[in-house]
């Protein structure tokens, strides 16, 4: 595209619509106010649109567009908050399985949809990387034609851009103690004077338009430090069940950290014994937990993995972590969020003959990790068919479970003895012993459990906070620098024996035509009126 060159000389870019320098309007002659919103810069997006990359351009520098794509992003976030999302649900449920048990067709959409995996979900980051793309090419598309403008704006202004400034007025007379009272008082109200052939151009607050565009710059900073959030090693925020006696990998350490669980205490408020006012909520709800605590040993592997050998550790420190008191080490925070009381943990069964009652043996199952065979000496053993650890029937009347937790287990097993080589089954569950044929010869008894006491810990690590709070705090300045200063102009010029003076402001018309009382007072230049207020007056009187 060719430049345009003003009479004035300058040569403006393509798709300016008044020049830079002098300030006459390059194609429209109207009498209209000049929209001053870009200084009639010419920004790429209004200018080029035949290229691929001119399309997407201008898609992304609208204003619109980055409006819609931050309502969608919020719009689905917001949904993401109806049900919880997948780190948060019970570890023993798989997503598809609990969503649609829970909460019905509706929560299987939901799964299905990705919205369970909201903040990890590829077209969530893509929506926050538009928007990125959206801020970037919107401020580059206004703030370097904008800076450019401003920065060869000349003193002296063609009269069609000072007829159609907003403050307008024209005297007749003037002399020269005015016209130095009136720099003067520009200069006391801190305006950066410049004159030119006695002509002034008045400006101060220019850096306010910037405000915008610092608001921009933060906002991406802070996308940055969100997007940064789904690179490995930079945010973790897991949940880790534990139980007592139990080690295990800390998830979100790739490995390099392991937890020992020593011990769970759990303490209540006593009625009686602690002050009045827990013995008024004892009264009231029940139970009051006092104090609930992990006593805890922290491990750091050594070495390096290797596949089907257990890891060499060596303990880092010993903690007790409490809620608002977390172990921390090496960026990471372990916070006690939750826990659960008496969990099984073994069962004991007794293989005993139904007519004598003859004990031949007790097995015990480890109900997180059951073995397929257990022997009990003298030709007699017990297998392990199948295991239900949270027994219950489904819909076509077979035992199933609805968790990997032992909360009610269930075992099909097959009792072998030196006069049933061949083995009797039986489906054994708690006050359940169910005979395959109904003839069986030896029966399993429930002799004894152990449960355990098992911590839910939220592992949290966050290495972006820092880009977040730089983020926040741009965006701070830009608001400020936006809101409470404003760019103000006066040209004021000499035209024959005439005095002409326009003025313009981003904002604020009211304290810039007080500002103006001040300057002009006791001078015989006549205060420019607002030519919207003319115009508004004509048309009513019409």
């Amino acid at each position: 595209m060719e430049h345009v060159k003003c009479e004035c000389g300058h040569v403006n870019p393509h798709g300016t619509i008044f020049c830079e320098a002098c300030g006459k309007p390059v194609k429209d002659a109207s009498s209209a106010l000049l929209d001053m919103k870009y200084e009639g810069s010419a920004r790429r997006s209004q200018t080029y649109n035949k290229t691929i990359i001119d399309k997407i351009w201008n898609f992304f520098s609208s204003v619109k567009v980055g409006v819609w794509l931050i309502v969608i992003t919020l719009s689905a976030s917001a949904i993401g908050t109806i049900y919880p999302q997948k780190d948060y649900i019970p570890p023993a449920f798989t997503p598809d399985q609990y969503y649609k048990d829970q909460y019905g067709v509706l929560g299987d959409i939901y799964h299905k949809l990705g919205f369970d995996n909201l903040y990890g979900s590829w077209w969530y980051m893509i929506l926050i990387a538009s928007i990125g793309i959206s801020l970037v090419i919107c401020s580059l598309d206004r703030v370097i034609p904008l800076y450019k403008a401003l920065k060869k704006q000349g003193v002296k202004r063609h009269v069609n851009f000072l007829k159609r400034q907003r403050l307008f007025s024209v005297s007749y007379q003037s002399t020269s103690k005015d016209y130095e009272t009136v720099k003067q008082r520009l200069k006391e109200r801190r305006y950066n004077v410049r004159e030119e052939d006695g002509n002034i151009l008045a400006e101060k607050g220019r850096f306010s338009r910037w405000g915008p565009y610092v608001n921009h710059i933060g906002l991406i900073i802070f996308l940055f430090g969100a997007m940064l959030r789904f690179v490995p090693g930079m945010y973790v925020d897991k949940t880790l069940w534990i139980r007592e006696g139990e080690t295990k990998e800390i998830p979100g350490t790739n490995g390099e950290y392991f937890l020992k669980n020593e011990q769970f205490v759990f303490q209540q408020y006593e009625k009686g014994k602690d002050k009045a006012v827990f013995s008024e909520a004892i009264d009231r709800v029940g139970n009051v937990p006092k104090n609930f605590q992990s006593n805890v040993q922290l491990y750091k592997r050594t070495g390096e993995s290797v596949a089907g050998e257990d890891p060499v550790l060596h303990k880092v420190k010993s903690d007790q972590i409490q809620v608002n008191h977390p172990l921390k080490y090496d960026h990471y925070a372990l916070y006690q969020s939750d826990f659960k009381l008496d969990e099984l943990s073994t069962m004991s069964l007794s293989m005993v003959n139904k007519t004598t009652k003859e004990e031949y043996g007790t097995i015990k199952i480890n109900l997180h990790d059951p073995q397929h065979e257990y022997d009990l000496k003298n030709g007699y053993k017990v297998e392990l068919l199948r295991y239900y650890p949270d027994f219950y029937f489904d819909d076509e009347n077979k035992p199933n479970t609805k968790t990997k937790i032992p909360n009610n287990p269930a075992f099909v097993m097959q009792m072998i003895a030196p006069d049933r080589p061949k083995g009797e089954k039986s489906f054994i569950a708690i006050k359940q012993n169910i005979e395959a044929e109904g003839t069986n010869k030896y029966k399993m008894e429930f002799s004894g459990i152990e449960t355990k006491n098992v911590t839910g810990l939220t592992v949290h690590k966050d290495m972006t906070l820092w880009i977040l709070a730089v983020g926040g705090a741009i965006f701070m300045i830009g608001v400020i620098q936006g809101m409470y200063w404003n760019h103000r102009r006066i040209w004021i010029q000499r035209k024959n024996n005439e005095v002409w003076i326009a003025a313009h402001t981003n904002k604020n018309w009211y304290g810039i035509r007080n500002e103006l009382n001040g300057v002009l007072k006791d001078t015989v230049f006549a205060l420019p009126e607002d030519q919207t207020e003319s115009a508004n007056k004509k048309e009513v009187g019409a």
